[in-house]
């Protein structure tokens, strides 16, 4: 019996020290070789910024809008020149495929749903919607559908590229988050209440993402995707462009507008900051991911400082202080993935820090208890009339 006695106690001592020997090894795992890794691999800090490897839905046909409901809708690529290849050596030089979405609004769709050959279930969607009064579409619509009777491959982009020059049209260019393509989760809900509105939807994934060139993103590179998008609408029309960005997107469109004011460019009216962040540092010690790692010693060493100095920063707290033009900002009270602090303290830095002369700053807050959380803002019932009044407040105006 005491043998018996002895030997559990042996087993039981033995299995204790194994269980101490793999907590100890998965702690040094977790909490000491992962963020070693991670401060010297940059392309794990690209991995983990840009999460381009999460896609869903997987049997997504972006070439085929109308699959996940957006008809009259054209899909296409813009080359993207590569920063990476000098300027002067026009021969050699490297592009970047990007992927597209062009959006019509409901009240053209409708007026041209015979030529796009929309189907029934499209023509039925647009029998109940309020018509938009466009004097100018009026004047033009005879002499466009006489020379598109038939909207077709062939002349797909000249038809779009047409409707985008009606004089008085509205464009809203979209930058969506990291995750996924253009064509995932929200954004489809966020197009549709925007062509309800009347306004041309221009929508793109990034390089790495969706049908784009599966190149690693950088935050420089990313930009240079959103500015070669506004440089291709700025090309075909001078109507009023207004930038909505969501999540990390934010982070693209005042770095973006910070470089367009450089330029002296005017051609952007107003910016619409869904759920924004202050810089990524910031939102790396707050992301719910980042909780068990935060309080170490070594955190801002070997996770938060690594990235800003290998360039991922996207610091919209010093960018919304370098562009002049009208900005509202969305964000949600129980948003755990982009905290509402950032997002207000963005907003008083943008109070404080902005010309008395530059367009206003609004923000919007969407209490916990609606649970819209970081992407759902888009279902409010009040966000038509706040897009509209911001829209129309500012479209004629220059700062």
């Amino acid at each position: 019996m005491v043998m018996l006695f002895t030997r559990r106690r042996k087993f039981i001592k033995r299995i204790s020290l194994v269980t101490v020997q793999i907590c100890l090894l998965a702690f040094s795992l977790v909490f000491i070789v992962f963020p070693l890794v991670f401060r010297y691999s940059v392309t794990l800090q690209r991995g983990i910024l840009f999460l381009t490897f999460i896609t869903y839905p997987r049997d997504l046909d972006l070439s085929n809008p109308a699959s996940v409901g957006l008809y009259a809708t054209r899909s296409f690529h813009l080359n993207v020149p590569d920063a990476d290849v000098e300027e002067d050596d026009a021969e050699n030089k490297r592009y970047v495929r990007i992927g597209l979405w062009h959006v019509l609004p409901k009240h053209v769709a409708k007026r041209f749903s015979k030529e796009l050959q929309l189907s029934e279930e499209a023509q039925e969607d647009l029998q109940n919607i309020t018509e938009v009064s466009d004097e100018n579409l009026d004047k033009l619509e005879g002499a466009i559908k006489t020379s598109f009777p038939v909207v077709n491959p062939e002349n797909q982009q000249l038809f779009y590229e047409r409707l985008l020059k009606v004089p008085g049209n509205t464009i809203v260019l979209y930058l969506h988050g990291n995750t996924a393509s253009r064509g995932s989760g929200h954004r489809l809900d966020v197009y549709k209440l925007l062509r309800k509105l009347g306004y041309h939807v221009i929508s793109f994934d990034y390089r790495g993402y969706g049908d784009s060139d599966p190149i690693s993103p950088t935050e420089e590179g990313v930009v240079r995707d959103a500015m070669a998008v506004y440089n291709y609408i700025r090309n075909l029309t001078s109507n009023p462009v207004f930038i909505w960005g969501h999540s990390l997107g934010t982070g693209v469109a005042t770095n973006m507008l910070s470089q367009l004011n450089y330029l002296n460019d005017k051609g952007i009216k107003g910016v619409i900051l869904e759920a924004p962040f202050t810089n990524i540092k910031d939102e790396i010690r707050m992301h719910p991911f980042a909780r068990p790692f935060k309080h170490l010693p070594w955190f801002d060493h070997t996770i938060a400082r690594p990235m800003y100095l290998n360039s991922l920063r996207f610091e919209s707290d010093q960018h919304i202080s370098e562009f002049r033009q009208p900005i509202m900002i969305l964000h949600a009270e129980d948003d755990y993935v982009v905290p509402f602090q950032l997002g207000y303290k963005l907003y008083r830095i943008a109070l404080d820090t902005r010309g008395k002369s530059w367009g206003p700053v609004e923000f919007h807050r969407f209490e916990g208890s609606r649970k819209y959380g970081h992407k759902y803002i888009c279902y409010a019932p009040e966000l038509p009339d706040l897009i509209q009044k911001f829209i129309n407040n500012y479209y004629k105006d220059i700062f």
